[in-house]
């Protein structure tokens, strides 16, 4: 984490209007260190295929940070290089770590499309193959025409990638065909979903030879450049799983750094989770995908989901140094891919989970920090809401009395608690009490004799005097959490 208690923001979301990213990150820096706030995950930096309105995933040019006109656009969708490199430079002033989002796994808007003998394979089992070699089109040339030479002369061309599920000969059949490319083989280390889960989209990248040795030199050519503190690494599940620890450690011994890294391996099964960790040594951490499906299913089932059980089967609980936690991301969120909102009206629960508890490496997400325009999408008109007066709160709370032990009392399903004792630097105590069903109160031991609690929240006003062995029987609303402070 790079310091006690530290707290990652994601600072973008999927509907981040253009151009504002790395300005307001610059301006925001500042506020969101006094908040408590101590590293910002930013967005892909790079020129996506869609110009100014990528989000980044669909990788076109690694190389332009919004300095070469290209996809219609000098700027990314978040702004130019120069005021990339400000933003990084503020957030640092500011006390921040910058985590960049890398993303290696495909490549999108090629330049040319190049004729390549492939094989149909099916959807749901890769390994089925459902054709013989045939000749495809497919849009595999990458020449970078805006850029030219500049940082790299490597040019992109079908030998670069495995896979495809585009035909530009027949272009009417759209991405429903899914072709394996002559002489090329779907990587292994990869999740075995739908028999190997290597080709996610786009022109899936084969990550080795040269191609490895290019993302090596990007890698260097990207720290040097920006200055950033470590990455966000998306879709590891699809990526082999020997390559990101040797890409780390080459960068991690040229710059001495530790560059703190975490993978996205999107799964609810831990188990899944806990074999990466083992395939790469634990060189890097892994979201908590699991805990966000269980914040997803409480939020979903209100009174009727047991809270006991909320940490069941998650890297929270299993591997907690290798856990980042977080309650939704860009990918979750209404209208995208994956999504699976949490609730609203449990989100504050959910913060207090991550944020008040010791486990973990806690990430909050913009969209539920900053309000955020309703967006119209798909014919759904989305409103999302701010939780920034709670999350700042536990914050607070976090930094000055997030020390010491952690006694828990999950012993009810619908009222659960916990105490933070406190150490030699940190004397305060702290008393947290939520419930998804009506107002309750939880007896807990606070190690405080004859102490006065009051709830931070502003939740419940009277505040609550422990008894001579320093118990105490502390209130939350309905549906709420509250978090005593001594």
């Amino acid at each position: 984490m790079g310091s006690p208690n530290g707290v990652m923001m994601q600072f973008f979301h999927w509907y981040s209007p253009p151009g504002v990213i790395w300005n307001e990150l610059a301006t925001e820096a500042p506020h969101l260190a006094a908040a408590g706030f101590t590293s910002v995950w930013i967005p892909p930096a790079y020129k996506g295929a869609g110009g100014i309105w990528d989000v980044g995933y669909g990788v076109y040019d690694l190389f332009d940070l919004g300095e070469f006109p290209q996809k219609q656009t000098i700027p990314t969708k978040y702004g130019t290089k120069a005021e990339l490199l400000a933003a990084i430079q503020a957030a640092q002033a500011a006390g921040l770590k910058v985590y960049a989002d890398v993303v290696f796994n495909q490549r999108d808007g090629a330049d040319a499309a190049e004729e390549v003998w492939a094989q149909e394979v099916d959807w749901d089992d890769r390994n089925r193959v459902l054709s013989g070699w045939y000749p495809i089109e497919a849009w595999t040339g990458f020449d970078f025409p805006g850029r030219g030479n500049a940082y790299s002369s490597m040019k992109w061309h079908w030998w670069c990638f495995d896979a495809v599920s585009f035909d530009e000969n027949h272009p009417a059949q759209g991405n429903d065909k899914l072709f394996r490319l002559k002489d090329k083989l779907f990587s292994t280390e990869v999740s075995v979903e739908r028999g190997n889960y290597d080709y996610l989209c786009g022109a899936d990248c084969e990550l080795s030879g040269f191609v490895a040795g290019e993302l090596d030199y990007w890698g260097d050519w990207f720290v040097r450049t920006t200055g950033v503190d470590g990455f966000r690494i998306d879709a590891v599940k699809h990526i082999r799983s020997s390559f990101f620890p040797g890409w780390l450690e080459k960068l991690r011994s040229t710059f001495r750094r530790e560059l703190f890294s975490a993978g996205e391996y999107w799964s609810s099964d831990v188990e899944e989770l806990h074999r990466y960790i083992s395939a790469t040594g634990g060189r890097l951490s892994l979201f908590d995908v699991p805990l966000h499906f269980n914040f997803r299913t409480a939020s979903t089932s209100g009174r009727d989901y047991d809270l006991r059980r909320i940490f069941d089967r998650t890297l929270t609980r299993d591997r907690p140094a290798l856990a980042v936690t977080f309650v939704d991301n860009h990918d979750t969120q209404p209208c995208q891919s994956l999504e699976s909102w949490v609730e609203p009206w449990f989100k504050p629960l959910a913060y207090a989970l991550i944020l008040l508890r010791r486990e973990g490496y806690p990430c909050v997400f913009a969209a539920d920090y900053y309000p955020c325009p309703n967006y119209l999408d798909r014919g759904r008109d989305v409103t999302l809401h701010s939780h920034r007066f709670l999350v700042d709160r536990f914050l607070d709370a976090r930094r000055r009395y997030g020390f010491g032990d952690q006694h828990d009392y999950f012993d009810h399903p619908n009222t659960v608690g916990w105490v933070r004792t406190g150490d030699a630097a940190h004397p305060g105590a702290m008393a947290v009490v939520l419930t998804n069903g009506s107002a309750g109160s939880k007896w807990m031991s606070t190690f405080r004799p004859n102490a006065v609690f009051t709830d931070l929240t502003g939740h419940v006003a009277p505040p609550i005097r422990t008894d001579a062995n320093g118990w105490g029987n502390f209130p939350c609303p309905a549906g709420s959490v509250s978090v005593w402070v001594s």
